[in-house]
């Protein structure tokens, strides 16, 4: 269990020179087929045996891993298991884990999310949340996080074309809904921030919005911030490089299927090498364009 999910986050990254985590959004139908034969059509099992030399593979090269619930959940309850046993493995690679859920509720209901997927002992280290119905949906997963250390990271600028329909609606005054959004966080985390400098409440930030990303930046220096973007949806390095203070702290980047699907484009090789190979790669290329 985490401390401090800023502190610890931060320092893991120091550590590897890696300011990127790697997303577990395993589909059954684009598995290795070697593991498909293996499997004999068993698709739990399959993910399992795939997500498994996943977290193997990219432990030594990444800080942290992400995996997308909704690509687990599609199973129903075998899938749910199999979403915290990959938790509970990555945490044993010494992994951090950020559980992509997104959830969003009030009152109870937002209670029970919380307790679901902040504060059990195989929980992982933060989630990402969504804050469109205020505080009411936030509150909770902050305070079932204060026990043991975990953070949460509030949807605030998402890397989607489509969110800008949304995000991009102004008051009268000009300011955005995007920018209203990260005041909230700002103010939501003030009172959660570790000795390194920054909240437990964090914020997602698309790389595919990079001028958006240096406002919000400035807007919200002790938030770190989840950035996702990079590679299958087209943002760049540099992009990233955005959401990131001068120090090169302050940001972790996220690559899922350009990474756990390295082996598309590279099947002259073992399956796991190309993952490798492109988690070393992705990992380089961020940490050029931002230490």
């Amino acid at each position: 269990m985490t401390a401090h999910f800023a502190d610890d986050l931060t320092a893991a990254i120091i550590d590897k020179h890696a300011p990127v985590c790697v997303g577990i959004d395993p589909s059954y139908d684009r598995l290795p087929e070697a593991i498909k034969q293996e499997c004999a059509g068993d698709k739990i099992a399959a993910m399992r045996k795939f997500c498994t030399e996943v977290i193997q593979t990219v432990a030594p090269i990444v800080p942290a891993i992400k995996p997308q619930i909704a690509y687990f959940e599609v199973h129903q309850a075998a899938g749910v298991e199999l979403y915290f046993d990959m938790i509970a493995l990555a945490r044993q690679a010494g992994l951090m884990i950020i559980g992509d859920i997104k959830r969003s509720d009030i009152g109870s209901t937002a209670q029970a999310y919380a307790q679901g997927h902040v504060s059990g002992a195989n929980c992982p280290d933060a989630v990402t949340v969504n804050g469109y119905l205020g505080s009411d949906g936030l509150e909770p997963f902050i305070a079932e996080g204060n026990a043991g250390g975990r953070g949460i990271f509030i949807l605030v600028r998402t890397s989607n074309p489509s969110g800008a329909v949304i995000q991009d609606f102004a008051d009268a005054s000009g300011k955005k809904l995007y920018e209203h959004m990260a005041e909230q966080v700002a103010a939501l985390g003030q009172d959660t921030v570790g000795s390194s400098g920054y909240s437990r409440v964090g914020a997602v930030v698309g790389a595919t919005y990079p001028a958006e990303a240096r406002e919000l930046r400035v807007m919200m220096p002790e938030q770190l911030f989840l950035v996702p973007g990079y590679g299958a949806q087209g943002a760049t390095a540099d992009d990233c490089a955005a959401s990131f203070k001068s120090d090169g702290t302050g940001a972790i980047v996220n690559a899922s299927r350009s990474i756990i699907y390295a082996y598309d484009k590279n099947p002259s090789v073992d399956w796991r090498v190309a993952i490798a190979e492109a988690a070393k790669a992705f990992a380089a290329d961020v940490a050029s364009a931002v230490f």
